[in-house]
């Protein structure tokens, strides 16, 4: 059977199926997975369960208590769901569950899954529910398609990409539960994402000595010394703007204070402040070095101050995303596929995010990011009110990855 009809009885499949993906989608979103506080094993046995009614064999991997404990989070259960088609590659499809917390601000409900002018609108609609949907979805078609297969394909869903996931991909590759060839991960882009950005995050405790508003020159306020440090962190930021990445679609570094809480009283000194920053780092820079630097900083900031000492945690290290030898089969299949479903060339290109991708490179595994996406960062209202996925756009990412499936695992090598 040659490739033309493969396609079209695959792409005529997610059509004919298309209101029952957008329906399971809405079963997704409509189940909460805040993270924090990262309660999410729940959610991980629903989906499992939904599978089953298909008929699909799915692993359950539960990630011990104490460990997810101890990294500040409820409970983990990671999914894995293989289908073989005999001896050849494996290619794992990852997405992840957890969300960030809704916030305010939001013109419909953020766990209702509600379709309207033909967006599908909750939280984790885009990021990355949606790729549970469309990744599920395409392998169906793609089965469905009649095409001759050879390797595997494995789908790992986890729940902690907002923590890291250190217990998501991270804990299933260390533990030897998955060991795929090749992998695609979740991205809401129209692009491939062939790299992306390293983060780092601290929280900053800025102690000092709490006392009466009356008599203020008593204490020692945390307050006013952590103004030192926002002040140089803001003026490095702005600096960092002018450090520029050379890979498409990474502009420079950024760095952000994003909480802030602290004192006791309208009329008390604060005795103690906490701040919680985000560094990001492009592919150039050294993580270590940049941790240095900002280590330096900060204490550089209060030297001198009486009374003020300040404790420097770090919370997170995710590395960048470089391309590994072997990603290239990854990307030329997409933009294949994506040029017959949408009828245009799609860059391979990198991202300000950081993400799961990463963890796969890290251990040698050939990654790119793709899935249902629009063509802005902003456009989908991502981790933002009214977070939103473009049903056409999930539609086509079914479609695309089913291709590219079909390309990587032809037993004919076509």
């Amino acid at each position: 059977m040659d490739s033309n009809t493969i396609n079209d009885r695959l792409a005529g499949w997610v059509d004919q199926n298309f209101d029952a993906e957008v329906a399971f989608l809405q079963q997704l979103v409509r189940m909460p997975t805040d993270t924090p506080p990262g309660d999410n094993a729940p959610y991980a046995l629903a989906v499992a369960g939904m599978l089953e009614e298909w008929g699909w064999q799915v692993g359950r991997h539960p990630v011990p208590a104490e460990r997810v404990r101890a990294y500040g989070m409820e409970s983990i259960t990671n999914l894995v769901i293989r289908r073989e088609y005999g001896a050849g590659p494996t290619i794992a499809l990852n997405a992840h569950g957890d969300v960030v917390p809704p916030g305010e601000g939001w013109t419909f409900p953020p766990y209702g899954g509600q379709v309207h002018d033909g967006r599908l609108y909750g939280r984790a609609a885009a990021v990355s529910k949606s790729d549970y949907a469309s990744y599920l979805f395409a392998v169906r078609a793609l089965e469905a398609s009649g095409a001759r297969l050879k390797g595997a394909i494995e789908l790992h869903f986890t729940c902690d990409e907002e923590f890291g996931g250190l217990l998501g991909p991270g804990w299933l590759l260390d533990e030897g539960l998955v060991k795929p060839d090749l992998a695609i991960c979740a991205a809401f882009s129209h692009a491939v994402v062939m790299a992306h950005n390293g983060c780092l995050q601290f929280e900053v405790t800025v102690n000092g000595k709490a006392t009466h508003g009356a008599v203020p020159h008593t204490g020692h306020d945390a307050l006013r010394a952590a103004n030192k440090i926002l002040d140089a962190i803001y003026t490095q930021a702005d600096k960092l703007a002018t450090v520029r990445s050379s890979v498409a679609g990474i502009d420079h570094p950024t760095m952000i204070v994003g909480r802030i809480a602290g004192g006791t009283n309208t009329n008390v000194v604060p005795g103690q402040v906490v701040l919680k920053m985000d560094r990001r780092m492009i592919p150039e820079e050294d993580p270590a070095q940049v941790e240095q630097d900002v280590r330096s900083m900060i204490e550089n900031a209060v030297q001198g101050l009486d009374g003020i000492r300040v404790e420097i945690r770090r919370l997170l290290l995710a590395n960048a995303l470089r391309p590994l030898p072997g990603h290239e089969k990854l990307v030329s299949a997409i933009q294949q596929a994506a040029k017959t479903v949408l009828g245009e060339d799609i860059p391979a290109v990198g991202t300000p995010l950081y993400a799961d991708a990463r963890l796969y490179a890290e251990r040698g595994i050939p990654v790119v990011m793709y899935g249902a996406g629009p063509r802005t960062l902003l456009e989908s209202n991502a981790k933002r009110a009214d977070e939103n996925i473009a049903l056409e756009d999930l539609r086509a990412a079914t479609k695309v990855i089913g291709m590219a499936l079909a390309t990587l695992l032809a037993a004919d090598g076509r």
